[in-house]
């Protein structure tokens, strides 16, 4: 099965905080604006975003997460919050039960990097997923919530020089968007070089 034709260039990514506290007006929101940060200083190609702030109930995220990716049509969804082992954490279930592909490598690798900080998280459950309809799909993911966090997970981590010393995930993502019929992404290279096979990489725009 060949990926579907894209009908736009741009990206379109769905940036979700999960949190009872934020959406009710108790304390300002950190992890959408720390995601817009990220993008605006990673990506070299055109994005657009939608964004949502909702509590943590699990049928308001899945409700929005399908909403994301079957009507406003994301490319690439991304949620923070309610990732943890107390009751009222429910996204990875949310996000698990809309995905039709589970792409487990994402969370392995996020945990990986956050155990170079803190030995709590192995609490942590973010999962990823891919949600297909009849004309399009989207992967679909969980961050951790704090501002730090989410730039060490996507960006992964360097030494003194520059050199990365662990992978973040977010270099896997652009060529993930290629194989499910996502619009081409290109990074700035300095903040995060996307990796593709020699034959998925396209010749530099003149």
């Amino acid at each position: 099965m060949t990926a579907m034709k894209p009908e736009r260039d741009h990206l379109l990514i769905g940036l979700v905080s999960i949190s009872d506290r934020a959406s009710g007006g108790v304390y300002e929101d950190r992890g959408i604006p720390a995601l817009q940060e990220w993008f605006g200083a990673a990506l070299a190609s055109p994005w657009k975003m939608e964004t949502r702030l909702i509590p943590d109930e699990r049928a308001a995220i899945e409700k929005t997460l399908i909403e994301l990716v079957d009507e406003a049509g994301c490319d690439l969804v991304l949620t923070t919050g309610g990732t943890g082992p107390a009751r009222r954490d429910v996204t990875p279930e949310a996000t698990l039960a809309i995905g039709t592909k589970e792409m487990p490598g994402f969370g392995e690798q996020m945990r990986q990097i956050s155990l170079q900080f803190v030995p709590t998280a192995i609490l942590s459950r973010q999962v990823a997923v891919i949600r297909e309809t009849a004309g399009h799909a989207a992967l679909v993911m969980n961050l951790p919530g704090q501002p730090k966090s989410i730039k060490e997970t996507l960006e992964g981590l360097k030494d003194e020089n520059g050199k990365q010393t662990v992978p973040g995930i977010f270099a896997a993502v652009p060529y993930c968007i290629d194989l499910i019929g996502g619009p081409y992404i290109e990074t700035n290279e300095a903040v995060c070089k996307a990796f593709r096979p020699k034959s998925a990489i396209r010749p530099a725009a003149k």
